[in-house]
């Protein structure tokens, strides 16, 4: 039986509000505290599952129902307060592309800051720059050499992904990347990402469209209120989460 890549048990992740939580390096050096009303509550209670490797998985669910809060787990840049995650490999994580940019430096020393926070050696930024330019397009390309506080978020999200679409981790996260950028920047996206699922890599798909869910995912996971409330085949999960979606909008 092969052993799976992503192992989650018992998983609760509980925010209080006007505190910075629990966070690792990464996640302190990337991302700033967010001020949040008095009290607590639990982004996920009790999330449990298991994935094999070259599995596409899609998390559905509405906004504030804890499907980012739970890629940020895998990723470890979140620290659950119960349970375990076990990942067996590195991640190449497509989520909030542009937090780790620092805005006073240029897009050029962004793309090695940035990657090396994931891993990767001066070596192997220099023989990708070029790809990882051409990739991100020409409005990026005439602006490579200027501060990121220039970009628009379009250039951040479309240069963001061009970096970490060069590691070559068997675990991608992806939390609505697929939603940003033009046609043809999507399309690039959609062929990058088909790519490397047909290498056998492992996803995990956060997105608020069917469309991208059925393309890419045979597995759904519906978190409801931070609990996981289906885990089966994409449609189960997605007939699951629109009933509910109707009853709500009919009261």
């Amino acid at each position: 039986m092969t052993q799976p890549i992503i192992e989650a048990q018992g998983i609760s992740v509980e925010f209080a509000r006007n505190r910075r939580r629990r966070l690792s390096v990464r996640e302190l050096f990337i991302h700033q505290s967010r001020r949040q009303a008095k009290g607590k509550f639990f982004a996920l209670k009790d999330v449990s599952f298991q994935i094999s490797p070259g599995e596409c998985v899609g998390i559905i669910g509405k906004n504030g129902t804890g499907k980012s809060t739970l890629l940020k787990v895998i990723a470890g840049v979140l620290i659950p307060d119960e349970g375990t995650v076990q990942v067996h490999g590195k991640v190449a994580p497509l989520l909030e592309l542009r937090a780790g940019f620092s805005d006073e430096l240029s897009g050029r020393e962004n793309v090695y800051l940035v990657g090396s926070l994931h891993g990767m050696s001066k070596d192997d930024i220099d023989s990708g720059f070029e790809s990882i330019i051409d990739f991100a397009g020409e409005q990026v390309s005439d602006a490579i050499d200027t501060p990121v506080k220039h970009y628009s978020s379009g250039m951040k999200v479309r240069l963001g992904f061009a970096l970490i679409a060069q590691l070559e981790h068997p675990i991608m996260l992806v939390d609505e990347v697929l939603a940003v950028g033009d046609k043809a920047f999507r399309k690039k996206c959609y062929a990058t990402i088909e790519k490397m699922l047909a290498d056998g890599r492992t996803m995990v798909l956060v997105s608020h469209s069917e469309g991208d869910l059925k393309r890419f995912c045979n597995r759904g996971l519906y978190i409801e209120k931070g609990h996981l409330k289906v885990d089966g085949p994409l449609t189960e999960a997605l007939a699951a989460y629109n009933a509910d979606t109707d009853v709500i909008g009919k009261k």
